[in-house]
């Protein structure tokens, strides 16, 4: 089960603040839908042979954060400072999903484990002190495994999911994970900055998902595990390819191909915020609307603006 919400910006006397959510797995009500995170232990074998990867500990909070600290690093983004207060919040939440056998962002009051009603309410019952400007965002799984390497990488691969976890400006954060025997991991991230919104990338500048030269990018991509559907015409398409900027500045998309290193370029759904409201301002992805080839290097090519700022890269990954 994954919900994805919309970017939610509020500018009022020279303040700002931006609520980013999106999870993964699970049941729930009204403001859910449906996904299905499958992990394996072969997933976790392949992302443990990735070079420069993290230790693996066995502790699914800990696994989860460090892998999207690793793939942060990997982008040449901020890494994401553990914060015990963040951390709290996130553990507070599995636990609710746990208790109570349902995925949300939302809980309430009086059913077990109740410990705010929204994340804000989380995260400044935990003690997180809120001065403007600040974001805040949250990403969820609920899989049948306990990987957290598995689980968070695969909350990566969910286009929506990674427009959450590789925001630039945030600068806190903290997980939590539950496990109901025999039944599904809850394991949820949260992401915050605040009294300023960190150092981010800056003026005209962006990263890019894969990164350039990187190394066993999976072909597939289920898109009927993220509601909104990212691409309703079909279910098994290609890996989505992203650019990144400051969650506080607009990316304007001239082109954006991706194509077998010396092809022509392929058929893709463009995902930008003036088509889909599900995509932030300061991102944009192409999803290819058939699975890619396998042990094949890749080229994409992105020009546009950030901030009327014109950009362009050219990069290249390779498939597993």
């Amino acid at each position: 089960m994954s919900e994805i919400r919309r970017l939610f910006p509020g500018i009022a006397a020279g303040l700002f603040s931006i609520l980013l959510t999106a999870c993964g797995g699970g049941g729930g009500g009204d403001d859910n839908a449906d996904a299905n995170f499958t992990q394996s232990g072969t997933d976790q074998e392949l992302l443990v042979q990735e070079p420069n990867a993290p230790q693996f500990t066995g502790n699914t909070a800990t696994d989860g954060f460090n892998w999207f600290n690793f793939r942060r690093q990997q982008l040449g983004l901020p890494v994401l400072a553990r914060s015990s207060i963040v951390d709290a919040a996130a553990q507070g939440h599995s636990d609710y999903q746990r208790l109570n056998d349902v995925i949300t962002h939302e809980q309430t009051p009086g059913k077990p484990g109740f410990t705010g009603a929204t994340l804000a309410d989380r995260l400044q019952a935990a003690g997180y002190d809120f001065r403007s400007p600040y974001a805040y965002g949250e990403v969820i799984s609920a899989t049948g495994s306990t990987s957290g390497f598995s689980a968070a990488d695969s909350l990566i691969t969910a286009i929506y999911h990674r427009f959450v976890i590789f925001e630039p400006r945030f600068r806190d954060g903290g997980s939590g994970s539950a496990t109901v025997p025999n039944g599904y991991t809850y394991f949820t991230t949260n992401f915050a900055t605040n009294n300023g919104l960190g150092d981010g990338l800056g003026a005209g500048r962006f990263v890019t998902y894969p990164a350039a030269n990187q190394q066993r990018i999976p072909r597939i991509f289920y898109s009927d595990q993220e509601v909104p559907d990212p691409f309703p015409a079909q279910n098994e398409v290609g890996y989505p390819i992203s650019v990144h900027a400051d969650i506080d500045k607009a990316v304007t998309v001239q082109s954006f191909t991706l194509s077998v290193r010396g092809g022509t370029p392929l058929q893709v759904r463009l995902l930008t915020h003036a088509t889909d409201a599900e995509t932030p301002t300061s991102a944009a992805a192409i999803i290819p609307s058939s699975p890619l080839a396998a042990a094949t290097t890749y080229e994409a090519q992105f020009a546009g603006a950030i901030d009327g700022v014109p950009v362009s890269r050219t990069w290249t990954f390779t498939t597993q």
